[in-house]
């Protein structure tokens, strides 16, 4: 039984160790400069308290030749509007949410509402809790370009700085560095292998037109990975990179924002209950047993615990993660078994919410 949880964990030790070495990663490039028109599209619901540093990382982008910046206040509560009414900053665009419809979702329904108004050849969403280098849009069209891709996601540095952050943050690039051999992933193309993350996020029009957009997504709660699989479907290529050189993200700065963040979605992360399942049944197993057989005395165990502790330090490595909590991963992966426990526990009853609205 060890010998089999340490393979397994030296597997994912090995897929983490040739994605580092193999990730596509967005980095400065001279003379980058982009002739498209670019259409910048930021959703906010009371994001009161992000929105001026956030208008400020983008009036600071260079070597985009043509571009526009259009904010959608999304009915907010706060004084969101407010401050962002009073932002004056060149090509930037304002404008007010319409009510949500029945069946939409409302990050969805704020993208779409942003598509229509936007003009770009590109379409590039940010979360309002991202902040970008000055060359980060430049550089990543630059890199679809290369690669002839139709979309990319440039995944952000994720920040982290209360101890559940620190436990929970590192775990969103792990999960992928460790689970998907990412170029395998970029030759076959295939939705089931596909990798985004929504807060910064660049479609070329065309294809994002061509696929549906946020319209077909509606009622996802993972809006990302769903728009990026319907694009893969429709023959589209693209894929994730590492762009923690060029971006960072802190995602909720209050323990509580980080629960109800998580529980929203977790439920369908996986498919299904029984996919939640097995996957609550690997964590576990690959995560938190090795660590208790190890305790017992089981030098394999330990073994076992090593390997996937120093998985985690070389993806935190390359992706400027929090780099002192990977031994901690047995208790990140408790952590996580319970936030996919409860977001179903929420889904079956009905009281699942985000941002003051029903999912």
């Amino acid at each position: 039984m060890t010998n089999f949880l340490l393979a397994i964990n030296l597997l994912i030790l090995l897929i983490s160790a040739f994605n580092v070495l193999t990730v596509r990663t967005v980095k400065s490039v001279e003379n980058s400069e982009i002739s498209d028109h670019v259409s910048i599209l930021i959703p906010l619901r009371n994001e009161s308290e992000n929105v001026e540093a956030l208008m400020q990382s983008l009036a600071n982008q260079e070597a985009l030749n043509s571009y526009e910046i259009i904010a959608l206040d999304d009915n907010s509560t706060d004084d969101t509007a407010e401050k962002l009414h009073g932002i004056s900053i060149q090509n930037l665009k304002t404008i007010t949410g319409e009510p949500l419809p029945q069946g939409w979702l409302g990050k969805n329904f704020a993208c779409h509402q942003l598509a229509k108004s936007a003009k770009g050849d590109y379409l590039v969403f940010v979360d309002a809790d991202v902040r970008l280098a000055k060359n980060a849009i430049a550089d990543s069209i630059h890199l679809m370009r290369r690669l002839e891709w139709d979309f990319l996601s440039p995944y952000p540095q994720q920040i982290a700085k209360s101890f559940l952050e620190r436990l929970t943050q590192p775990l969103l690039q792990w999960s992928w560095f460790a689970s998907l051999p990412l170029r395998l992933a970029e030759k076959i193309q295939t939705p089931s292998m596909v990798v985004a993350n929504g807060q910064f996020l660049i479609v070329k029009r065309d294809a994002y037109n061509a696929c549906g957009g946020h319209e077909a997504v509606k009622s996802e709660v993972l809006d990302d990975m769903e728009l990026a699989r319907t694009l893969t479907r429709k023959n589209f290529r693209g894929g994730v990179a590492d762009g923690s050189r060029i971006a960072t993200c802190r995602m909720y700065s209050k323990n509580t924002d980080l629960i109800e963040g998580y529980t929203k979605s977790q439920w369908r992360a996986f498919g299904n209950p029984f996919g939640a399942l097995i996957v609550c049944l690997v964590l576990f197993c690959t995560s938190v047993l090795p660590f208790l057989l190890g305790i017992t005395g089981d030098v394999y165990g330990w073994y076992a615990y090593f390997s996937i502790v120093m998985s985690r330090v070389i993806v935190a490595a390359k992706t400027r993660s929090v780099i002192s909590s990977a031994s901690l991963h047995p208790i990140s992966a408790l952590v996580w078994i319970y936030l996919i426990i409860h977001s179903w526990f929420k889904k079956k009853q009905g009281t699942l919410t985000w941002r003051g609205r029903e999912l």
